[in-house]
């Protein structure tokens, strides 16, 4: 199996039990990463749990993973939250070709925010042994850009009318590490918001590759 649509009936079908097993609470989605970044959505079930429907984009998780800065392991059991404030357990599992290429997931995630709020016998259940992990659930992957700039601006902590020349590299490099530079013309987008020309964008981006193969790196 080379894409996930070669098998797509299967991946449906499993689906479709999953999200019967457990509940209009639960969602499962299937994503084929031979498809264009922002419509790797080939399947998904329960998609009220996150507002999405085939042909969105992913996450910033699975962005990281393509762009080869983080591990392709399996996640179990995390924690997350979507844009109106619904908190999710979550899986995602990474599917793989005969050559171990990773070509697409299955993500599990399930509305336990009701849970979260009912009484303590309940809250050992829901919260124990969960670890929070940012992930950004969107329909528009221009939205899933929008959250990775604010991350990035969040971890410099200024606004771009007071950043250095250092700063922007730095922003510049976080974005280029979570996978932003997959995403159509977010080029244009983040140079819009440093202020700089497209030349000064690549520009930055070769020193930040300098900069993360010196001794040290970015701090």
């Amino acid at each position: 199996m080379e894409s996930i649509s070669q098998e797509l009936l299967f991946f449906t079908e499993m689906a479709k039990g999953i999200t019967a097993q457990f509940g209009d609470n639960c969602e499962v989605v299937v994503h084929d990463w031979s498809k264009p970044v922002d419509s790797t959505i080939v399947a998904i079930e329960n998609g009220h749990v996150t507002g999405r429907k085939v042909g969105d984009p992913g996450t910033n998780l699975g962005l990281e993973i393509m762009r080869g800065t983080s591990e392709g392991d399996n996640r179990h059991n995390y924690v997350t939250q979507t844009k109106d404030g619904r908190i999710l357990r979550s899986t995602s599992m990474y599917v793989k070709n005969n050559a171990g290429t990773i070509i697409g997931a299955m993500c599990i995630n399930f509305d336990i925010t009701d849970l979260m709020v009912a009484e303590k016998t309940l809250q050992s259940l829901t919260a124990s042994g969960l670890q929070p992990i940012r992930e950004s659930f969107v329909s528009n992957v221009n939205d899933l850009l929008d959250t990775l700039i604010q991350e990035a601006q969040e971890t410099v902590g200024k606004p771009p009318a007071a950043m250095t020349k250092d700063d922007k590299i730095k922003i510049i490099h976080l974005l280029d590490q979570k996978g932003a530079f997959l995403i159509k013309k977010s080029g244009e987008k983040i140079c819009s918001y440093l202020s700089i020309s497209k030349f000064t964008l690549y520009s930055y981006l070769e020193e930040s590759k300098v900069a993360e193969n010196e001794e040290g790196g970015f701090e």
